[in-house]
């Protein structure tokens, strides 16, 4: 065959490989991101600081934004245009359900779309009434040692070191701890937890989380890694932590500065869309990157937010250019008051279908079920392996050619 003769085929290869994306290259496009809507969220923010009468300075304070986070109906109609019907109906959820939204997670909000899905992660909504699901889907309560403590692995464990978060999510699988003051665990009990860990000598993976890991005192924060540091054991922290999506005023240079004194540390946050992918979140994962801390994300499946394959693949690619890896997308649990968030897992193997080959392996996380009663993470994956022989197996790709490889 002629050089001529490949790069003909090779041509009409490229060429095949480009109507496979075609849908979702006429509209990627469209697709709302934090960075195509910057002016929008600039009028936001303007608005929201003269209603809380608020300095740039006062904004770019994390610890502003925490104490100032919208907790009432009247405030929230203030910031978007809520009908009276909803007014009365946040107002008699809220009674029920804990609510807060940072003034930053609500600048990210379109004030007068009620489907927005920045908006319906945050803002209370009348489906969370429906009695459905259970308060610890995952029986956490029955997998803990000691306060503060779940472990559900040989290896590794989380510890839970406060039940505040600078907002609280609508789909939260631990919305039964929220309560409704913000705790964070006692040192007594944190010394504890460490002391557990230092006796457990196959503890090599601790997840520092909550709430919001970051929303503890930076005092009590660096004590717990330098004492999780100093344990021969432990070779990586991990922290999970949603502040760079909904205040990621949070990190500061002093936190880098008390983060790069401690690696491996691996950090995970929580964008669900693309819209939460914001100039201000770039500039906190910047911030992080550069204090040598390794980012990953874990998205939820969401009806009405994310179940949409170019939503998908749009959200994994904009994390990667802001320096996050992809790592989970859990399907969601069975809490109460987050039924109109779910989705069957054909549509979560859908999207997985449709990012093997579609994009880069970067931008492919791994779709988990966390089995019921604490029995863990379950990756759930398309079947590649059709049938296996002793001396070959058949597989087939992500076009869907079958093909056998030698076993």
């Amino acid at each position: 065959m002629t050089e001529n003769e490949k790069r003909i085929i090779s041509l009409k290869r490229a060429e095949e490989l480009k109507s496979r994306i075609k849908d979702y290259t006429m509209k990627k496009n469209s697709i709302k991101t934090g960075f195509t809507h910057s002016e929008m969220i600039k009028e936001n923010k303007r608005r929201i600081m003269k209603v809380l009468n608020a300095s740039e300075k006062e904004w770019d304070d994390w610890k502003w934004q925490l104490s100032n986070r919208i907790t009432d109906v009247h405030t929230l109609a203030k910031i978007l245009n809520l009908s009276d019907e909803e007014i009365h109906q946040i107002d008699m959820i809220g009674k029920k359900f804990r609510w807060a939204i940072s003034p930053y997670y609500a600048s990210l909000m379109d004030p007068d779309d009620p489907f927005c899905p920045v908006r319906r992660q945050a803002v209370p909504s009348i489906e969370e009434m429906v009695e459905a699901g259970e308060e610890d889907p995952m029986a956490e309560e029955f997998t803990s040692p000691v306060e503060g403590i779940t472990r559900r692995y040989p290896d590794r464990l989380i510890v839970k070191v406060t039940n505040q978060c600078a907002m609280y999510c609508r789909h939260c699988q631990r919305r039964r701890c929220i309560g409704q003051k913000d705790l964070a665990l006692p040192m007594a009990a944190l010394r504890k937890c460490v002391e557990y860990i230092r006796n457990e000598e196959e503890i090599r993976d601790v997840l520092i989380t909550g709430g919001d890991a970051l929303l503890i005192s930076q005092k009590n924060l660096e004590w717990l890694l330098s004492e999780l540091h100093e344990i021969p054991h432990v070779e990586i922290i991990r922290i999970g932590t949603r502040t760079p999506v909904t205040m990621p005023q949070r990190i500061t240079k002093e936190l880098c500065d008390v983060l790069s004194k401690y690696p491996p540390i691996y950090l995970n946050t929580h964008f669900n869309h693309p819209m939460e992918i914001t100039e201000d979140a770039k500039k906190a994962t910047d911030m992080l990157c550069s204090a040598g801390v390794v980012l990953g994300n874990q998205a939820v499946l969401l009806k009405g937010i994310n179940d949409d394959v170019h939503i998908m693949k749009k959200l994994n690619q904009e994390l990667l250019k802001i320096r996050i890896r992809p790592y989970y997308i859990f399907h969601p649990k069975e809490v109460v008051g987050t039924a109109h968030f779910k989705v069957k897992v054909q549509k979560g193997m859908e999207i997985m279908e449709k990012l093997r080959g579609y994009t880069s392996g970067l931008a492919i996380p791994t779709y988990i079920i966390n089995a019921p009663n604490g029995k863990g993470k379950t990756p759930i994956l398309p079947n590649y392996i059709l049938s296996w022989e002793e001396n070959k197996i058949k597989l087939r790709n992500w076009e869907g050619e079958v093909f056998y490889y030698p076993n």
